[in-house]
């Protein structure tokens, strides 16, 4: 179902990694591992649900997530401006694991010539001490990058901004999932670790 490898972490770990590939889209992975005791009944349509009301109450609902036709938005409120345009959800599931995935079909955080590429994937994995929660984000295009060659400044202005906002989203998200999960606080800490190459954001 999905080929990538990931290393193990430390238990109070939460892993990230964040890059340019080479053709300069962004690919960006965070996970947790849930303790086997508490994993029961997390499906990757759950964290998918959880995620989306996430973002809405993190961003005190200035972003609104909207279905049309099972697909989802990412709009601001009260507008029709979609920031983030995603297909309907797929799913796929092998034994125990399962994976759902967001294909981005446009937004205006999108680059107009790349609307057809990129995706939001919510992993399930048993993995021998729990349950690892993955989410990834991979072949994006953002606007703000301009083009597959972005001046530095370019760079600098994405990592600064959106990067940084999508990596402390996401590794919060993990961490309040984990203590939803295990009925404990959380003091994860975050781990840098290295899934693919490219430059850092």
């Amino acid at each position: 179902m999905d080929s990538e490898l990931l290393p193990d972490i430390d238990p109070d770990k939460i892993a990230c990694q964040q890059i340019l590939a080479e053709d300069q889209s962004v690919y960006s992975i965070q996970w947790v591992v849930i303790p086997t005791d508490a994993a029961a009944g997390l499906t990757a349509a759950a964290v998918l649900q959880l995620y989306l009301d996430y973002i809405e109450r993190v961003t005190v609902r200035i972003i609104r997530v909207v279905t049309v036709d099972r697909a989802i938005e990412f709009r601001i409120a009260g507008t029709s401006l979609a920031l983030l345009s995603f297909t309907a959800p797929q799913f796929e599931k092998s034994g125990e694991a399962e994976k759902c995935s967001l294909l981005i079909s446009g937004g205006a955080l999108v680059q107009p010539k790349e609307c057809d590429r990129g995706q939001l994937d919510f992993l399930i994995t048993p993995v021998a001490n729990g349950c690892r929660v993955v989410l990834r984000l991979s072949d994006y295009c953002p606007l703000l990058l301009g083009s597959r060659r972005p001046a530095r400044w370019r760079k600098w202005l994405y990592r600064c901004t959106q990067a940084y906002l999508h990596k402390v989203i996401t590794v919060s998200f993990l961490k309040e999932l984990h203590e939803k999960k295990s009925g404990q606080r959380s003091r994860k800490s975050v781990v840098r670790i290295v899934v693919r190459k490219g430059d850092n954001t």
